[in-house]
């Protein structure tokens, strides 16, 4: 997938993988800014359900305007895969932060307050 463009974006490489699909970093053709796309895993594409759940997972995050929550540009389905165009956050995840130091419990509070606050 890397190097390839889909629609209007140019895969740059791969940011992480859960249970709701495949994110990568990518560069917005048309409008010159580096974005996230979140793809719907291969296997659950097939599925209708999944699908909607999908575009629902991306109406219901794009209706969210707050800080804590990243923004999305747009729901698609190109070259047979489904995916939602949204906002690249740099920094590191919050699995890489609690590696690189043990975290005070001020440095936990301040987070768990913003995880709160986006939720």
């Amino acid at each position: 997938m890397i190097g390839e463009t889909i629609s209007h974006f140019q895969v740059i490489e791969k940011l992480g993988e859960g249970g709701m699909g495949v994110v990568y970093k990518a560069r917005d053709l048309n409008l010159g800014r580096t974005v996230a796309l979140k793809f719907l895993p291969h296997l659950s594409a097939s599925s209708e359900v999944e699908k909607q759940r999908f575009h629902h997972e991306g109406r219901a995050a794009s209706a969210l305007n707050h800080p804590n929550i990243t923004t999305i540009y747009e729901s698609q389905e190109a070259n047979g895969q489904i995916f939602l165009a949204m906002e690249y956050v740099e920094g590191e995840t919050l699995k890489q932060r609690l590696a690189r130091n043990p975290v005070t419990v001020q440095a936990a509070l301040d987070i768990i307050i913003q995880i709160c606050s986006g939720l």
